[in-house]
């Protein structure tokens, strides 16, 4: 067997006292599309930032497609593709002269692979970067990402600002770029686009991983939203329906409506809602958050991890 695209032992960083992430131990295999979901605040561009190198460990260690993240991370870089959560540039530079410098740290001509990347992105390379939108930079920050065909491509929080159409047009180029045989780490914090894309998932709430799952187990696993309308005035009363102890948490009721996650078989659920009477039912994806409050709380307080401010939070975004 190869060795993966990305191994971690223990991989710490820490700021002063303060959480950054603590004893990372994952592995990605090479080939693979990995998912890195949690919410804002969680130490997912913490760990991404100290796999590249871009601020040091504290302890532990880290191998990226077999180099060493300390000892060997020059010849490393030549290997990776990154887009980061927030893109920042010359903005007095013009599209096509900022990709063209970015593009001189390699070796090869990519000059018709930009092109062909703008193009497949209806990107105006003739452009200065400060007359272009948010999600206009995000589309140079894909281009500079990929021009290089790496081996491994590490995306974080890569749709933020990308309309509905360059979202589908960049999970078209990220599966290519996967069948062409890289691997690629992605990290969100949207659960669905993680589902439709990746192949395993690694969770992290507090600065450590919670839990590795592949997504076919997630979708086994994965919670629901359920929002219940009674067709009286009288709201539906939960603890009746005769749903699995522990099944379902987090109830609001405003008048005839409840909602509520429920975590268990599907097929139960419905049974025990059709045999009540009811207006209206709908059933839909919760938020990371309360993925992680109601159905992992006991996962993540085993733990241990802190609970530190938002400032921090925001830090190690």
């Amino acid at each position: 067997m190869s060795q993966p695209a990305i191994e971690t032992h223990d991989l710490t960083k820490r700021y002063g006292k303060a959480r950054g992430i603590t004893d990372i131990n994952l592995t990605v295999n090479r080939g693979e599309i990995f998912g890195f979901i949690g919410p804002n605040g969680a130490g997912k561009s913490t760990t991404i930032r100290t796999l590249l190198g871009l601020i040091s460990k504290t302890s532990g260690s880290a191998t990226v497609l077999g180099y060493d993240i300390t000892n060997e991370r020059k010849e490393m870089l030549a290997h990776v593709g990154y887009l980061p959560s927030e893109v920042f540039y010359y903005d007095g530079m013009r599209a096509k002269d900022l990709l063209k410098y970015a593009a001189s740290f390699y070796d090869g001509d990519f000059t018709q692979r930009i092109q062909d990347l703008a193009a497949r992105l209806d990107l105006d390379l003739s452009k200065r970067i400060d007359d272009m939108s948010l999600g206009n930079k995000k589309k140079v920050g894909i281009i500079q990402g990929l021009l290089h065909s790496p081996d491994l491509i590490i995306l974080d929080e890569p749709t933020s600002g990308l309309d509905p159409l360059a979202q589908r047009t960049f999970f078209d180029l990220i599966r290519e770029e996967n069948e062409r045989g890289a691997t690629v780490l992605f990290s969100s914090h949207i659960l669905s686009e993680v589902q439709n894309i990746c192949d395993r998932v690694a969770i992290i709430r507090d600065g450590r991983i919670i839990e590795t799952q592949s997504i076919a187990e997630l979708r086994r696993t994965a919670v629901k939203r359920v929002s219940v309308t009674a067709a009286g005035e009288v709201p539906l009363n939960l603890a009746t329906l005769g749903l699995p102890a522990g099944s379902f948490a987090g109830a609001e009721t405003e008048g005839p409506q409840t909602s509520f996650v429920f975590n268990g078989d599907c097929n139960v659920l419905l049974s025990a809602l059709a045999a009540r009477r009811l207006a209206d039912v709908n059933i839909t994806e919760p938020s990371l958050e309360e993925i992680f409050m109601h159905y992992y709380q006991d996962g993540a307080d085993r733990g241990g991890a802190a609970h530190d401010s938002a400032a921090q939070d925001g830090a190690q975004r």
